[in-house]
């Protein structure tokens, strides 16, 4: 039997222990959902996101772990807890993207005037006569415009974010990449709203 601690061993352990099958998979698999158990608490704090939610993406985080080990994906270039953090990380985020494109038009109001206050004044006075003519929904639609890519990150951002947790969730490369990718994506949003300035 084996303790799934920070030992590297007690990971290559549990690794082989998975790949082995029959009854030791079945207490590998067992250790494994037991061990990263609280990522569910951690997940439902960070995202805003109902237990029940975060337990459904831990439950398909294991899952997914367990077959990226079985089927030789997980190369072991992180640690496990690592690995496993980030598919679950993933995974909430979907459930926050798919609540933020759900969400009632109270929220997008709120979602405009944070962004409106990370643009460059010339930018946010164009936005700002937008948001006064009360047309929230076309500036909506206009982030909606500029790419999922960019709508997320913006969003992310909003929400309070850092830069780090942002290149976490979205797989860049740093922060700073976050920090030009943001300026460029509010640049973009500035040119999809200029023309109606006109």
């Amino acid at each position: 039997m084996f303790h799934l601690g920070k030992s590297l061993n007690a990971e290559v352990t549990l690794v082989d222990s998975l790949q082995a099958g029959g009854a030791e998979r079945r207490i590998a698999e067992k250790k494994l959902y037991e061990h990263f158990f609280y990522f569910i608490s951690q997940g439902a704090r960070k995202y805003h996101l109902p237990e029940d939610e975060c337990a459904s993406a831990y439950s398909d985080t294991m899952l997914s772990v367990i077959e990226h080990i079985i089927n030789g994906r997980f190369e072991g270039r992180s640690s496990l807890k690592s690995y496993a953090y980030q598919i679950f990380m993933n995974k909430c985020v979907d459930l926050v993207r798919k609540k933020t494109t759900n969400k009632s038009s109270v929220h997008d109001t709120e979602v405009i005037d944070l962004l409106v206050t990370a643009l460059p004044d010339r930018a946010r006075t164009v936005i700002q006569q937008l948001v006064d003519k009360s047309d929230r929904w076309l500036m909506m639609q206009k982030l909606r415009e500029i790419g999922e890519k960019c709508q997320q990150l913006l969003l992310l951002f909003e929400d309070g974010y850092s830069d780090r947790e942002i290149a976490l969730q979205m797989q860049y490369q740093s922060p700073e990449v976050v920090k030009t990718t943001r300026l460029r994506c509010l640049e973009k949003l500035r040119e999809k709203v200029k023309p109606i300035r006109r």
